[in-house]
C-alpha cells in the first residue's frame, strides 16, 4: 500500500495559516514551538505565515503584534446580522468560509491549524486546506462504535464517565464535528477531584472541569498540537489510496500516542 506524505519537505517549508475565535493561547504555542525549533535546530520545518480570526474581539491583533504576522479579521456575527440570520443556520456559512478562502489565497498556506476556531467549518473551507484541530479528550475511546467524548464538554463527560486520566486528541477537520481522522493523541494525566466533591452539585462539578480542562490544556494541547504540525512538516504523517493514516509509514487507526 503506498502512503503518501501530507507534505513533502523536499518541496519546501510547510506552510501554516492560524484559525481563531477568541484568546489563541494554542496558537501562541504552536508559534512558540516555531520560533524554538529555530533557535535549537536552526529551522523550522514549517511557518505560520497568516492569522484569521472571525471575532472582531479576538487575541488576534495583538497575537500578529507579537510575533509580526500579518491578521486578516472577518466578523462572523456581523456577517449574520447582515444577512437577518442566527449563527446557527449553516445555510449561508459555506458564503463566509469560501470568503475566507478567497481573502486567505494570497498566502498560499497548505495547513490551517484550528486554534479555538469556534465556528463548524463547511466544505469551502474544509477543501480548501487541510485542516487540523486539537480536542480535549482521547478521541480513541469509543461507545457502541461512535466516539464517546465528543463536543464542547468533554472533559465533563469523561470524569462523570469515571475516567481516571485524561488526553488531548489531535485529528484532521472533516464535515462531522469531532469525527475526523486522528493524528496524535497526548500523554494521559490523572483526573483530580478533591475528595468528598459532590460531583451532583453544578457548581462543584463546573469548577472540577475547568480546573482539570486547564490541566490538560497545557499538559496535552500545548504540547499535542505544535508537535502534530512539526510532524506533519516533517513528513511523517501520510495517507494511503483508502485515506487510512499513517505515522512514520507504520498504520495508526486509533492515533499516534506521544
Amino acid at each position: 500500500m503506498k502512503v503518501t506524505p501530507f507534505h513533502n519537505p523536499d518541496e519546501g517549508i510547510l506552510r501554516v495559516g492560524g484559525l481563531m475565535s477568541g484568546s489563541g493561547t494554542n496558537l501562541r504555542k504552536i508559534i512558540e514551538h516555531q520560533l524554538n525549533l529555530k533557535r535549537t535546530k536552526g529551522k523550522s520545518p514549517y511557518e505560520v505565515l497568516v492569522i484569521f480570526s472571525d471575532t472582531w474581539d479576538s487575541n488576534a491583533n495583538l497575537i500578529g503584534k507579537d510575533y509580526d504576522i500579518p491578521v486578516i479579521t472577518r466578523d462572523i456575527r456581523s456577517f449574520y446580522e447582515h444577512r437577518g440570520k442566527k449563527k446557527r443556520d449553516l445555510s449561508i456559512r459555506p458564503e463566509f468560509d469560501s470568503e475566507t478562502v478567497k481573502a486567505l489565497s494570497p498566502y498560499d498556506i497548505k495547513v490551517a491549524v484550528y486554534a479555538g476556531y469556534m465556528s463548524i467549518a463547511t466544505a469551502p473551507l474544509i477543501s480548501a486546506f487541510l485542516g487540523i484541530n486539537v480536542h480535549p479528550a482521547d478521541l480513541s475511546i469509543e461507545e457502541n462504535g461512535k466516539r464517546k467524548y465528543t463536543g464542547a464538554h468533554a472533559v465533563k463527560d469523561a470524569i462523570l464517565a469515571g475516567e481516571k486520566t485524561i488526553s488531548s486528541s489531535t485529528h484532521i477537520i472533516e464535515e462531522a464535528v469531532d469525527e475526523g481522522r486522528l493524528l496524535m493523541i497526548s500523554s494521559p494525566i490523572p483526573v483530580e477531584i478533591e475528595e468528598g466533591a459532590d460531583l451532583s452539585d453544578k457548581d462543584t462539578l463546573t469548577k472540577i472541569e475547568k480546573y482539570n480542562q486547564n490541566r490538560l490544556k497545557e499538559a496535552g494541547d500545548w504540547i499535542v498540537f505544535p508537535k502534530t504540525i512539526e510532524f506533519i512538516a516533517e513528513g511523517r504523517f501520510g495517507y494511503d489510496e483508502n485515506g487510512n493514516i499513517y505515522f512514520d509509514e507504520k498504520p495508526v487507526p486509533k492515533g499516534y500516542r506521544l
